[in-house]
């Protein structure tokens, strides 16, 4: 069975997470963005989720993390939680 582990940050507009991906990608830490900015409880973590199957997140995480090329940050991704940005660390098939 595929495994993937992942990291997020969640935040509740789509501007917040666009301007937060453009800081990334400037040169700005993941997970220190996380712990500054994310809703989630993993935002402590840097936002590490760990390692995790199909079906174990909400589908548009999962269609994302279990596609989407490896150390690249992907998003905004919308949920019903709010506005995702995901990086994809590691997946087995």
């Amino acid at each position: 069975m595929s495994k993937a582990s992942a990291r997020h940050l969640l935040v509740s507009t789509e501007e917040q997470c666009q301007q937060i991906k453009t800081d990334i990608e400037n040169g700005a830490d993941f997970g220190e963005m996380a712990k500054q900015h994310s809703s989630c409880p993993s935002g402590g973590r840097g936002g590490d989720l760990g390692e995790f199957g199909p079906g174990q997140m909400v589908r548009e995480f999962d269609e994302v993390v279990f596609s989407a090329p490896l150390n690249t940050v992907q998003g905004p991704v919308k949920t019903q939680f709010g506005y995702h940005l995901l990086e994809v660390t590691s997946r087995t098939e």
